[in-house]
């Protein structure tokens, strides 16, 4: 240490040529989270608890959770992700590796011809000799400005980046599979109502036939009978279609072939229990939100790579030493006569470099200012994320009790008709035209519920998922 401050009193006079950091500044600011307006929908309604990891769990569905877990063991992006944070731990043992002393080993044995002028001792003049040497160079940066250091620091910090970026990822993916999932039970329940829907309507064209044939109804009546019989048919075969592609995703997702997605049964969703906000929410929702975190610390990162430039600026000391054997005999080359070695520092100046450093402490002083920036937009994407996702379900919840009650209205006038013809008070017609009221609002409350669950799964990623800072 002692040394250390030797060495920086005696370059103190040298530095101001070499350091020119004037107008190179960054000028993006953090946003504060605490500081921001978040609305309304983001008050605190009751003391929920955050979302815990498994909380796709809370649907009831055991197919599905064998679902996520097929996507988190066998999906391509979260391999390649995990892969990333290998790779940025490489480069943090690169870094550590950068502070310690360096040690290496050399040997070398040429044949070399030296001239009259380059050994005139040699009694023989010009001679070829077997040029030999083994040594043993060691070397060591002092770091006094302390650019490795911030360079290993930084390293740190992009391996932490990296783990919360696989979780997003990851977060990501499970949200995908449960509204995929959600999607192709939406598409059970339509496909349903859709062929409760052909068989009225395949009972309307048996009357409309029948009337026709009693000469009490026209072929009008029948042809209209046979076009809407023709179009539900057409939805079930969409419906199908939507069926066969959400597996095919749903296997995708998995990592699997299409094939997979066919074993798929109809699933079985529920949601219980209401959607209040945890009462910390805008405090500890940056600390819930993975990719949050991880444009923190690429933020943290970027600062010292900042840290980094600045630190070229100035005088480089190295500590070298060698030791070893060198000689023009390979067959005396380990006799007390050709050892060797040597100690001493090696100082770099950078005196004219055309601009070089300035450029590089430009580039990392703009790529802090896109961090900031990235870290900005991930901050307020986040609220608004969860701000929707609430007026989401607070609507849809107004709309599945209105729903219902129309749903309740249907299902008396049906009951009504029904009760009506079988007593001769009424045509099978009315009878049919309730049914298909009833139908109609049976279709929006499946709808309203799959959006429910949509609205739900996306709260549950906007809030984390289950992700906690504290983990990096």
């Amino acid at each position: 240490m002692n040394l250390q401050r030797i060495l920086a009193a005696t370059l103190c006079s040298m530095l101001g040529s070499c350091a020119d950091f004037s107008g190179v500044l960054p000028h993006a600011r953090r946003v504060d989270p605490q500081a921001m307006d978040a609305g309304s929908p983001l008050q605190a309604q009751g003391d929920a608890a955050w979302p815990r990891e498994s909380w796709w769990q809370d649907y009831g569905d055991a197919q599905l959770d064998t679902l996520v877990q097929e996507v988190l063991n066998g999906n391509p992006d979260l391999r390649a992700a995990s892969a990333r944070v290998t790779r940025a731990q490489g480069f943090a043992a690169m870094r550590y590796g950068a502070t310690l002393p360096q040690v290496e080993a050399d040997a070398a044995i040429t044949r070399t011809y030296l001239t009259k002028e380059e050994l005139s001792a040699s009694p023989s003049g010009a001679h070829t000799f077997w040029d030999s040497d083994i040594l043993l160079n060691a070397a060591y940066d002092l770091d006094l400005w302390g650019a490795r250091r911030k360079e290993l620091m930084g390293a740190l910090d992009a391996v932490r980046a990296g783990d919360a970026q696989e979780r997003a990822v990851q977060l990501a993916l499970i949200t995908a599979a449960v509204q995929g999932y959600v999607q192709l039970s939406a598409q059970y329940a339509l496909r349903e109502i859709a062929q409760a829907n052909l068989e009225r309507e395949q009972r309307i064209s048996q009357i409309a036939r029948r009337r026709y044939k009693a000469g009490l109804g026209t072929r009008l009546e029948v042809d209209e009978a046979s076009t809407v019989l023709s179009a539900t048919l057409a939805q079930i075969d969409a419906i199908e279609e939507a069926i066969a592609l959400q597996n095919h995703q749903l296997a995708a997702l998995a990592g699997k072939g299409p094939g997979v997605g066919e074993s798929i049964a109809r699933p079985a969703l529920k949601l219980e229990g209401p959607v209040p906000l945890p009462q910390s929410l805008p405090a500890d929702l940056v600390g819930h939100r993975p990719d949050v975190v991880a444009e923190r610390w690429r933020v943290e990162s970027a600062a010292k790579e900042i840290d980094v430039a600045k630190a070229k600026f100035y005088p480089n000391i190295n500590l070298v030493a060698f030791a070893g054997a060198s000689g023009l005999d390979i067959g005396r080359l380990l006799n007390g006569n050709s050892l060797t070695g040597g100690f001493g520092p090696a100082i770099s100046l950078p005196v004219f470099n055309g601009g070089i450093l300035r450029g590089n402490l430009r580039v990392q002083t703009a790529s802090y200012d896109i961090a900031v920036e990235s870290y900005n937009e991930a901050v307020i994407g986040a609220f608004q994320e969860v701000a929707d996702r609430v007026v989401s379900l607070h609507s849809l919840q107004g709309q599945l009790e209105r729903t219902d009650e129309a749903l309740d209205s249907a299902q008396r006038a049906y009951t009504l008709a029904e009760q009506g013809y079988r007593g001769g008070l009424v045509d099978y017609l009315n009878v049919l035209n309730a049914e298909a009221e009833l139908l109609a609002e049976q279709r929006v409350r499946a709808l309203i519920v799959a959006q429910q669950l949509l609205a739900h799964t996306g709260l549950m990623k906007a809030l984390g998922g289950g992700y906690r800072q504290g983990r990096d």
